[in-house]
């Protein structure tokens, strides 16, 4: 029943898996701020902390849309 609901769900509320972006962003600067006290190290691991958070969940997601077109 729920998978049929689905379309609808979505078609509703939009796309929001772009709020993903910036909640990775927010996420990496406060840890990488609580972490260093220079400005320019802060930036940078947060850049890399970024990548990272985008890059397992990208990966993550292959993965499940690998799995959903095979069944």
């Amino acid at each position: 029943m729920f998978a049929a609901m689905l379309p609808l769900l979505l078609a509703q509320h939009g796309n929001t898996i772009w709020y993903v972006l910036p909640l990775a962003a927010a996420i990496s600067l406060v840890y990488s701020a609580s972490r260093y006290e220079l400005t320019e190290r802060i930036v940078r691991r947060a850049s890399r902390l970024f990548c990272m958070i985008v890059g397992f969940m990208g990966a993550v997601l292959i993965v499940l849309w690998g799995l959903s077109a095979t069944i």
